[in-house]
């Protein structure tokens, strides 16, 4: 108990001192937001990384899919970690970077405001991420509860109330900078840790080859009757593994607490490391979890009577002490690095896209940042008070809507975002009709689920859906409506025209040729 105590109390003092020590890069709106547009590749590929993985995917996720598909949910992953984050980054990364610079913009809603010349946009994109960021962030402290039980028998609202304070004090203090260093710590330890526990796991059972022999005698007679099939390549399910990997790897594309990353990044060498490293990160983490995931039908476990969240905390109850809470520490750097990106992009949007433009007087730095700060308290509070009342009362509502919350934010910006940024005839009719898609289609999922067909009654097969629609419902609506003015357009296009001198070693020179 006490190698695990100090362990955590350790984490919690580098945490909170790299909040204090970043005090001095917040004192401006652009500061707070975007450290600046001044970060380097390392750390923004971690707070990209470490935004992308939380306790939801390893306790909850890996868990699930483990369970389902076997380890054939290592396939979402690698998805993760190729479309998720190599192709996010070289596909928006750098155009994302120039026209958000060029529009001076801080905020995805202040993006759609600009690009497309409409207020409604901005008020109508920042609504729908206040609705749906909100129960995601409560989901985050779902993942804590049973392995804190585990490791130190105390009850979960202790630890929900000790993690809001402290993510509170490190955000509030340090803004972007202070999120994106810890970040890189966090993603240091998640690397080790879920490298670590793997090997441990699988030592159980007498190393991979035996692991992976004993998983191919597993017979679930209610998923499949073929032998073999949780070793298999693509698992009882392939087309349900499919969305899933649709839905956790391109649906970063539309997450604005992911996108605004790409706000940040210092310069165009930072693009191309950081999608290195970025990529690398999720290969580790994101295959790690759910290759850990694929064996949870090895271990003894009533899932009909525990749930999926109580598999990989069952999975990790004879682990060391030490390596318990190297687990403890694992999980709360994935939750609180998330949490706090969350919690930056909601106080930022609220702050910004919704406070600043209905005021007559002009907000001055100062007050904008102290709004922010406000907010990110009251953010916290929320998502917390919303956790601990779920996890007393036993509701399922919350959790439900944090599956329904990357399908309906993602299914709403990506293609409009997407398109934005490459093909200038997109409209803002187009815009508006994608986060009508979005959102509209991820609520009637959740209300009027039995009107759906069978294969679009899970929320992930939906949310996939609804993102794969609006790749083709944007331009079919700007084909039919009024284009934007030409003189508006290239305004916004001229960005990618400007002319800069590179080195030799970055471009040849063809006209020597």
């Amino acid at each position: 108990m006490i190698v695990k105590v100090l362990m955590v109390v350790a984490f919690f003092v580098v945490t909170v001192a790299v909040g204090f020590y970043c005090h001095r890069h917040s004192t401006d709106v652009n500061g707070f937001v975007l450290g600046g547009r001044s970060v380097g590749p390392w750390l923004t590929a971690f707070a990209y990384g470490t935004s992308y993985f939380s306790a939801v995917i390893f306790v909850g996720y890996a868990g699930q899919f483990g369970w389902k598909f076997g380890l054939a949910s290592t396939w979402i992953g690698l998805g993760n970690a190729l479309i998720g984050s190599l192709l996010a980054w070289t596909i928006l990364g750098r155009r994302t970077r120039i026209m958000t610079q060029h529009l001076d913009t801080a905020t995805m809603p202040q993006f759609f405001e600009k690009r497309f010349e409409s207020k409604k946009l901005k008020i109508l994109a920042s609504a729908i991420i206040f609705v749906f960021l909100i129960p995601y962030t409560a989901s985050l402290y779902n993942g804590l509860s049973r392995l804190f039980e585990m490791g130190f028998g105390i009850d979960y609202s202790y630890c929900i109330v000790c993690m809001s304070l402290l993510t509170a004090v490190y955000v509030i203090a340090g803004g972007y900078m202070a999120t994106a260093i810890n970040d890189f710590i966090q993603g240091i330890i998640m690397l080790v840790g879920i490298a670590v526990v793997i090997f441990a796991v699988l030592n159980m059972n007498g190393g991979f080859f035996a692991s992976v022999d004993a998983l191919a005698r597993v017979v679930d007679t209610e998923v499949s009757s073929q032998p073999g099939v949780f070793a298999s390549f693509f698992g009882p399910d392939p087309i349900s593994l499919l969305c899933v990997v649709i839905l956790t790897s391109l649906g970063t594309w539309g997450l604005p607490q992911m996108v605004q990353k790409f706000y940040a990044i210092k310069s165009e060498k930072s693009i191309h490391k950081g999608s290195m490293i970025s990529t690398f990160f999720a290969l580790v983490v994101a295959g790690g979890c759910y290759f850990l995931g694929g064996f949870g039908r090895l271990f003894d476990i009533d899932v009909k009577k525990e749930g999926f969240d109580a598999i990989i905390p069952f999975m990790l109850s004879d682990l060391s002490p030490i390596l318990v809470g190297v687990v403890l520490v694992l999980v709360l750097s994935a939750s609180m690095s998330t949490l706090s990106s969350l919690v930056l992009t909601s106080s930022s949007t609220l702050t910004l896209d919704f406070i600043k433009p209905l005021t007559e007087k002009k907000i001055s730095e100062k007050k904008s940042i102290l709004i922010m700060r406000v907010f990110v308290a009251v953010f916290i509070i929320i998502s917390a008070i919303i956790a601990i009342v779920q996890y007393k009362m036993n509701i399922t509502f919350i959790a439900q809507l944090m599956g329904l919350s990357w399908g309906a934010l993602a299914g709403s910006f990506l293609a409009p975002f997407l398109y934005g940024l490459y093909w200038k005839k997109t409209t803002k009719y187009a815009c508006a009709t994608s986060f009508v898609w979005g959102s509209g289609l991820m609520l009637l999922n959740m209300f009027a689920k039995p009107y759906f067909p069978e294969i679009l009654q899970s929320p992930i097969n939906c949310g996939a859906f609804a993102m794969l629609g609006g790749l083709i419902i944007v331009p079919v609506v700007s084909f039919v409506t009024k284009k934007p003015s030409v003189e508006g357009i290239n305004s916004v296009f001229s960005c990618y025209e400007k002319k800069v001198m590179v080195p030799i070693t970055e471009a040849l020179n063809v006209e020597e040729n």
